[in-house]
């Protein structure tokens, strides 16, 4: 078998394995977003807002626990933590189930804490190799198309198979039991970075305390300031991903078919668009393609929400360019990012570290964010608090994205002159 032909067979092998692992755990995480348990409040807030408020809070948890266990995971071990990590959270959803409310509550808390480590375990089979780009396009992908098409599921067996809300969330995961069974099988079974790979991205080995804290003083004003943009986009990414159902209702939007019909054309535009930079060598120049990509994200976003409020698009439309602009963002900032700063400046490590450490600040944000939305601004509704969420978050966004590109080009060119001397 030719080398060319031999290198499509694994990126299309890993890529189907990453794409399939990540989206079957969204089946254990994201079934409840379908639900909307409509009247039902506890202590004077919405069921679903606790159990959102829970989730979020246990998945930043899992995210602060997963920057020493993601960094320090061994390859032949990752795998079999990601079973164990989503076997916990099938129970949970059983014990959701079996527990009257208001007490399954806590069920929720609990099924956030394993899950969240999971993204960047599976980012650990990918990174570091000359197909990375199109690889962590396929993985990130997925959790846009995840989205739509779970909550696509749960609606589906609530309304066609007479499941409860309750029973729904076990339910949807049950049934992904058997795929992701066979996908993880995939991803384990990849081979290891080769020469080559490591010669054009750089080794990636697993990084202790002491290796975390000398990446982080290395590059400190460009990690401080990647990390409040991922923030902002988390928080955005997060309330339109939890409550995008019911934003559809107040449009008078009841159709399970629009999760689907809104993401899945994004996720499939996002992975041809960014899996072409598999094309680029050269890691700093693909840096600056991504930093563009990512900005015009931003005015897509934001010039469609203008469109939205003038009443020139129609909801299904501003949804679809909201979520395209902000994943154009989200999706190379979880891996091909710093992937390529690894790979530019030469430096030993894993991108799983930086990815999870900016997830625990972004998934707190959002917890954040949910508590500001349920208890301090309770009367806006979903629609109009998503509209300035995409104006003062996203604009935000894209300032930070180009204070960010500034540094690591200072420091690339400072890094270029050294070699020549």
């Amino acid at each position: 078998m030719s080398t060319t032909r031999r290198d499509l067979q694994f990126t299309i092998l890993a890529a189907i394995a990453a794409f399939g692992t990540y989206t079957c755990m969204y089946a254990f995480r994201k079934g409840i977003t379908a639900a909307t348990f409509e009247g039902m409040e506890y202590w004077g807030v919405s069921y679903k807002i606790w159990l959102v408020n829970l989730q979020v809070f246990g998945y930043a948890l899992s995210k602060l626990i997963g920057i020493k266990v993601v960094s320090e995971a061994v390859r032949h071990l990752r795998g079999w933590y990601i079973l164990g990590l989503v076997s916990f959270a099938g129970l949970t959803l059983v014990g959701f189930a079996l527990v009257p409310p208001p007490y399954n509550m806590f069920f929720f808390f609990l099924n956030g804490l394993p899950l969240g480590m999971i993204y960047g375990l599976v980012l650990g089979f990918l990174e570091g190799r000359r197909q990375t780009d199109i690889l962590v396009a396929a993985l990130t992908a997925s959790f846009i198309f995840a989205s739509g098409f779970v909550k696509t599921i749960g609606l589906y067996v609530m309304q066609n198979w007479g499941v409860s809300e309750f029973y729904m969330p076990m339910v949807t995961a049950g049934l992904f039991i058997p795929a992701i069974a066979v996908f993880l099988t995939m991803l384990m079974r990849l081979p290891a970075p080769n020469a080559e790979d490591e010669a054009l991205r750089m080794v990636r080995v697993p990084m202790n305390r002491e290796d975390r804290h000398k990446f982080v003083q290395t590059f400190y004003r460009g990690v401080v300031l990647f990390i409040i943009g991922y923030v902002l986009l988390t928080i955005l990414r997060d309330f339109r991903d939890n409550f995008g159902r019911e934003i559809f209702q107040e449009q008078g939007i009841n159709n399970p078919v629009v999760f689907s019909r809104v993401e899945t054309p994004i996720a499939l535009g996002i992975l041809i668009m960014l899996g072409l930079l598999i094309r680029v060598k050269d890691n700093f120049r693909a840096f600056t393609i991504v930093n563009g990509i990512t900005f015009l994200g931003v005015l897509l976003a934001v010039g469609a929400t203008a469109l939205f409020q003038a009443k020139l698009i129609q909801v299904e439309f501003w949804m679809l360019c909201v979520g395209a602009g902000m994943y154009l963002g989200y999706v190379p900032a979880n891996g091909i990012y710093f992937d390529r700063i690894i790979g530019a400046f030469r430096y030993p490590g894993t991108v799983g570290f930086i990815v999870t450490l900016a997830d625990t600040w972004g998934y707190m944000g959002s917890f954040g964010l949910q508590l500001y939305k349920n208890f301090g601004q309770a009367d806006i509704s979903y629609t109009t608090f998503l509209i300035y969420a995409v104006y003062v978050m996203l604009g935000g966004y894209g300032i930070l994205v180009l204070l960010t590109y500034r540094y690591f080009q200072k420091r690339f060119i400072q890094l270029a002159l050294a070699t020549k001397k």
